[in-house]
């Protein structure tokens, strides 16, 4: 007999198609979220859940009696309950690597839409306002050549750095918990201090996990650490900033500007002050949000849970489960 799995999002064609030569397939695909009562009867059957991010908790694993394994379609897992998951035995996988070029390129997009004011700028060709006699009220700030910090040299840091230091010959360094002498020899770039790194470049990427340690890693002081004219990136998560502090250099002048797919809250509040601030580059949370790296990520979380349903060790769980 074969497993049961639960899917809670649209997924592709391929994909649903794989799981199904292993697994009885039960799925919601609708826009709408699934109603309670049903969600409560879906996992009571399930053996493997499939989800883009559904918070998995204490309340939910008592619903699902037989689940064995959550596989989720996204490198972060915060939204495991990692203390309810160990009690009950549970394997929770993620999908790391396969996004990680696809999460650079938005980083540099970030860093060059900032720079150069795109977002501001093509608002202001749109809106009738190019004016030849404006010169130097539409300069922005050159990337070739300039000093970059990242703030989390994992894969996506180290191809961050490869983009900036071969294709725009930026002068790179890092901040790590632990040092990477590979990534030092392979891409030339160097370790430094936190407060080194954000007194000293002109552009930080952001890109630590969301763990205890990292959560408000970079708030009042480490923004008046920055240079006036440095702009921050933030592609890891919301959560990993104090929002009040960056509105606060931001308006205050302390930083020139910033680039951000991530906030405390998403979908992040019409009213929020980021969203009135011509310096500030805002996107929806879409740092995988391609066709085929999310493709790519959805077969990824199929074949951790097939592996973990049919008597394998999945190539991906999380560390803290293994």
């Amino acid at each position: 007999m074969k497993p049961t799995v639960f899917i809670d999002r649209t997924i592709p064609v391929d994909v649903e198609a794989y799981i199904a030569e292993s697994c009885e397939i039960e799925k919601w695909d609708h826009s709408e979220p699934i109603p309670k009562d049903l969600l409560k009867d879906k996992l009571a059957k399930a053996d493997g859940l499939l989800t883009g991010g559904r918070k998995i908790n204490a309340e939910l694993l008592e619903q699902a009696p037989r689940l064995k394994v959550v596989s989720s379609i996204s490198v972060g897992y915060n939204h495991f309950d990692i203390t309810a998951m160990k009690q009950r035995g549970i394997i929770g996988t993620n999908t790391p690597h396969v996004l990680n070029d696809t999460v650079a390129d938005l980083a540099l997009a970030l860093i060059l839409g900032t720079a150069r004011r795109v977002a501001e700028l093509d608002r202001y060709v749109k809106e009738g306002l190019w004016n030849p006699r404006d010169g130097e009220k539409l300069f922005g700030k050159d990337v070739h050549h300039a000093k970059l910090g990242i703030i989390g040299m994992g894969r996506i840091g180290e191809a961050v750095a490869r983009r900036a230091k071969f294709g725009f010959e930026m002068d790179v360094i890092y901040y790590n918990r632990s040092r990477k002498p590979e990534a030092e020899e392979k891409l030339g770039v160097r370790y430094a201090e936190l407060n080194e790194l954000l007194a000293s470049t002109d552009f930080i990427v952001l890109l630590a996990p969301l763990t205890p340690e990292t959560t408000r890693l970079i708030g009042r002081k480490e923004f008046q650490l920055m240079k006036p004219s440095s702009i921050f990136v933030n592609i890891s998560r919301g959560q990993t900033i104090d929002e009040a502090a960056l509105i606060e250099a931001l308006q205050q002048g302390t930083i020139a500007g910033a680039g951000l797919d991530v906030y405390e809250k998403e979908p992040v509040d019409v009213n929020h002050p980021f969203l009135k601030m011509p310096n500030v580059l805002t996107l929806p949370h879409i740092g995988s949000a391609t066709t085929q790296t999310r493709n790519d990520m959805a077969m990824l979380a199929a074949q951790n849970l097939v592996s973990a349903l049919t008597g394998h060790i999945p190539p991906n769980i999380v560390e803290e489960l293994k």
